[in-house]
């Protein structure tokens, strides 16, 4: 029979053993689960804009090529709305979360609906071009539904007030209730909406997710379908919408991208 000293010292070893195991895969896959994310939000962003289809099998190369072929990133200023110099490395590795969470890199939000704390400095943000043309603009977005916090994009027409898709990629929601942001069918709904009303040459983020039916876009265009047993999750997501519209966060940046436009540019 063994004593208990070798019995002890025996578990010992085995779970320092166990634990050089797991540290060592979790270090030798850490550039695999970053290329992965990489990869998995590239699928979202050209999916936002009708470059990617839910489920379509696609190779890791046909995602970068596309990608590259068709979507520039751009790092936005929040606060002035223009364009920051950086590098495509830069640009590959910045992460918006981590810099809301560092106080030296964000600042904190007045209190709204869609219960998001502190908003970046900057954010990064998606042109999808042809021929050196924009024709989406493709924002972040983000905010609490019921359970969790959602994470999101919005893609806008060049007008910067037709919607032209939305996506999340990252929630806890309830499967089957809130879960249902992830549907097709209720993410077909947004195309064609209007984000903004726009009164006396004031733009003013309307879109909403009501609690029951909409219209279509030409009837019902500040309005979506709310998610059936999810009334809270519907309204997280019409508040955060409106909350990254508004000129603390993307306004300034599309007033001055509609700006430029009006004088013969490209935003």
């Amino acid at each position: 029979m063994r004593s208990t000293k070798y019995i002890l010292g025996f578990a010992a070893i085995v779970c320092l053993v166990c634990s050089v195991v797991v540290s060592g895969s979790a270090v030798s896959l850490k550039d695999l689960q970053t290329i992965n994310k990489q990869l998995d939000q590239k699928k979202k962003v050209l999916g936002v804009v009708s470059l990617y289809e839910s489920g379509e099998e696609i190779t890791p190369e046909e995602i970068n090529q596309r990608f590259s072929d068709n979507i520039v990133a751009k790092l936005v200023d929040l606060e002035t709305g223009t364009y920051v110099d950086a590098s495509e490395e830069e640009l590959a590795t910045f992460d918006q979360r981590k810099a809301r969470q560092n106080p030296a890199l964000s600042k904190v939000a007045d209190d709204n609906a869609a219960k998001v704390g502190r908003v970046p400095n900057h954010a990064l943000v998606y042109l999808k071009t042809n021929d050196g043309k924009v024709e989406n603009l493709i924002l972040p977005i983000e905010g609490k539904g019921l359970w969790s916090t959602l994470y999101g994009y919005i893609a806008l027409e060049a007008d910067t007030n037709t919607i032209a898709g939305i996506t999340f990629y990252d929630h806890g929601e309830t499967p089957g209730l809130g879960g249902e942001i992830e549907n097709p069918s209720w993410l077909a709904l947004w195309p064609g909406r209007k984000a903004y009303e726009t009164k006396g040459g004031k733009w003013t983020a309307k879109i909403n997710v009501k609690k029951g039916v909409a219209g279509s876009p030409a009837e019902d265009p500040y309005e979506v379908d709310g998610l059936s047993g999810a009334t809270i999750t519907s309204r997280g997501v019409g508040s955060l919408v409106r909350f990254w519209l508004e000129d603390e966060r993307f306004g300034a940046y599309l007033a001055n991208f509609r700006d430029k436009k009006l004088k013969g540019g490209q935003g």
